[in-house]
């Protein structure tokens, strides 16, 4: 027989509530976040191929929406995403090796992280231009 809760639940943890979002917590989550939109490009990424397959026409009038500055906003998020996706992935292939779990490592790691991600998406967008 379960053991009955009284009239409040107890929370799940962790309870968002009583935290303050900290840098390792706010990683994980855009991780997770940066996963799920390289997925989602992944399929925008499949249907300019298949723009590409069917011929110049079809490939004219994808690459006029890829062009449109709408399109560049999300091209350079899909940039940065993989980036930090990547850079993340190490920084876990790192942890992996149970390297850097100091709490001082732990947090420059993460800023390493996100200027790494920053400097690689820049320095990608610069070498397309030329």
């Amino acid at each position: 027989m379960p053991i009955s809760t009284s009239i409040h639940p107890r929370p799940r943890s962790p309870n968002i509530q009583i935290y303050r979002p900290q840098l390792t917590s706010v990683l994980s989550i855009v991780n997770r976040i940066s996963g799920v939109l390289l997925s989602l490009y992944a399929f925008a990424l499949v249907a300019w191929l298949m723009a590409v397959a069917a011929g110049p026409q079809a490939y004219s009038m994808v690459q006029a929406i890829v062009r449109s500055w709408p399109a560049q906003i999300l091209l350079f998020m899909a940039t940065f995403a993989f980036c930090l996706h990547l850079c993340g992935s190490i920084r876990h292939l790192v942890w992996d090796a149970v390297r850097g779990f100091e709490l001082r490592t732990i947090y420059a790691s993460g800023w390493l992280m996100l200027a790494t991600s920053g400097a690689l998406t820049v320095a990608i967008w610069m070498a397309a231009r030329y």
